[in-house]
């Protein structure tokens, strides 16, 4: 017995000096066997224990299942067993039962820790026990009172430790007293004998033995979707279903999402998890979910532009460039509004887009490409010295140089200007040339101009002068009739004393009948 207890606690102590890492609260099933080392406590080991009476050897070998009871501190265990119970009676003689016990036991193991777990228990039983050798003494009681064979219950308590030597195997230690319901496992009884009070036998046990974990680390206590060894192989909290607080199930980030769990911010755009998966619909491993050149965090939380939109205001700019490059608003599709998308802007017309006006010549982008054909990045889109904006007001064309400065004694032909055979009369498909001469005077309001008319030589000389000073006159007429001050008009007939050309031809002679206009002060 001795040699048995000297070994039980060198193996203990080994055991405890392994490291390992077991949860001795968290499985599905553990199942085992003790071998016990048993000393018989009968009448002959107390009252009439012999003098010289020395221990037999008596042991039992046990197998058992336990199972926790919906709590970390409880399991109950169910077990049989077989085994031998040796003494000696008062006179020396030996005797020898064997026993075969069944039991329930209450398993109470307060401590959650790791490599070690101590635990008590208690439970009944029902013991079969045959006597195998009868001791010498004879039973005080009648005869018929003594049983070889029978069934006894009994009632097992006391203490053991729990030693891990790896996540699914354990070293048990542990050491108890079992009470038995009678007093004839050593085939003597002295209980009420002749007026005597006895006491029932029992036994106390020191064992050692193997348990066995099955689906350790299987549960999910706080219901994460996580097993408690999943947990620990990841290092989250098994009591805290978000261990990192970030508004996602530690199950869900690892197995759905494929998030950190430790992190709340995986991709470090600014947004927990939580928030990326149900608040904006981002991704919460990219940083930059619509690929636009700004994280999500920036998007929502500081710019206000959609993660999941690459360009936000679909100006055909993404809200990246806008923001980091154009310093355009993410948010307006035309920034300076002047009637521009800003990608148009950008990248088709070289524009500014904080402009409205690139080129500051007094019209915005769009009324320049859109409406006057200008040049929205020259301020004189003809190159005739004078600014879009002042043409368009003044009424001049600004694709045309010609009229931008009217020169002093600079003939300008008016061409296109038709009269009716032998007649001074303006034909209404003149009106389109005068109206460029009108423009032109209410343009420069601070000139004066001669209108003259000019023949070919077909008549007399003095028919024709008549004829191109009626002419002259005729588009005076018609500009003072418009509202141009007729002091800023001389009006001369020329006759056929100018002509552009020689009268040789009929396409010459009529080259040669024209009005033209010319600055004179």
């Amino acid at each position: 017995m001795k040699k048995l207890f000297y070994l039980l606690v060198l193996l203990g102590l080994v055991a405890m000096s392994q490291p390992n890492y077991a949860q001795f609260n968290d499985y599905t099933t553990k199942f085992g066997f003790q071998v016990n080392g048993l000393l018989p406590d009968t009448e002959f080991d107390k009252d009439l224990r012999h003098a010289e009476a020395g221990y037999e050897f008596s042991y039992l070998a046990r197998l058992f299942m336990r199972f926790e009871l919906g709590t970390d501190v409880l399991e109950t265990e169910i077990g049989a067993g077989y085994g031998s119970l040796s003494g000696v009676d008062f006179t020396n003689s030996k005797w020898r039962t064997t026993i075969i016990p069944l039991d329930l036991r209450l398993i109470f193991n307060p401590l959650d820790t790791e490599g070690w777990n101590p635990y008590g228990f208690a439970g009944i039983g029902y013991l079969n026990y045959s006597v195998q050798d009868k001791p010498v003494s004879v039973s005080p009681n009648p005869n018929d009172v003594l049983k070889e064979s029978d069934w006894a219950a009994f009632i097992p308590f006391g203490l053991g430790i729990e030693i891990a030597l790896s996540e699914n195997m354990l070293l048990d230690l542990s050491g108890g007293y079992t009470q038995t319901f009678t007093d004839n496992l050593n085939y003597y009884n002295n209980k009420e004998a002749w007026g005597t009070t006895g006491v029932d036998d029992g036994y106390f046990s020191l064992g050692l033995g193997l348990t066995f974990v099955n689906g350790w680390g299987g549960s999910d206590h706080d219901g994460d979707g996580l097993t408690l060894s999943e947990e620990r192989e990841l290092g989250t909290d098994p009591n805290n279903p978000d261990s990192d607080g970030d508004g996602l199930w530690d199950g869900e980030e690892v197995k759905k999402y494929f998030t950190d769990p430790l992190n709340p911010d995986t991709d470090g755009d600014g947004l927990k998890d939580g928030e990326e998966v149900h608040n904006y619909k981002t991704d919460p491993n990219r940083a930059d979910t619509d690929g636009d050149g700004l994280n999500d965090g920036d998007e929502v939380l500081k710019y206000n532009t959609d993660p999941l939109k690459a360009d936000t205001d679909g100006d055909g700019l993404n809200d990246g460039d806008e923001v980091l490059k154009h310093k355009t608003d993410p948010l307006k599709a035309d920034t300076d509004g002047d009637g521009l998308k800003d990608g148009d802007e950008v990248l088709k017309h070289k524009t500014d887009p904080l402009k409205a006006d690139t080129d500051g010549d007094g019209l915005n982008d769009y009324e320049e490409i859109m409406t006057y054909k200008t040049d929205p990045l020259k301020v004189d889109t003809d190159g005739g010295t004078v600014g879009d904006g002042v043409e368009v007001n003044r009424g001049t064309d600004p694709l045309d140089p010609s009229d931008d400065v009217v020169v002093i004694g600079v003939p300008i032909v008016l061409e296109g200007i038709t009269f009716a055979f032998n007649k001074s009369e303006i034909t209404p498909e003149s009106d389109q040339i005068l109206m460029k001469a009108l423009k032109t005077l209410q343009a420069h309001s601070d000139i004066v101009v001669e209108i003259s008319g000019h023949t070919d030589n077909v008549g007399s000389n003095a028919y024709n002068q008549t004829l191109s000073q009626r002419r002259a006159d005729a588009v005076k007429a018609w500009l003072v009739g418009k509202g141009i001050d007729a002091s800023r008009i001389n009006a001369v007939g020329y006759g056929e004393e100018s002509p552009r050309v020689p009268n040789d031809t009929e396409d010459n002679m009529r080259l040669n009948r024209r009005i033209e206009f010319k600055r004179i002060r």
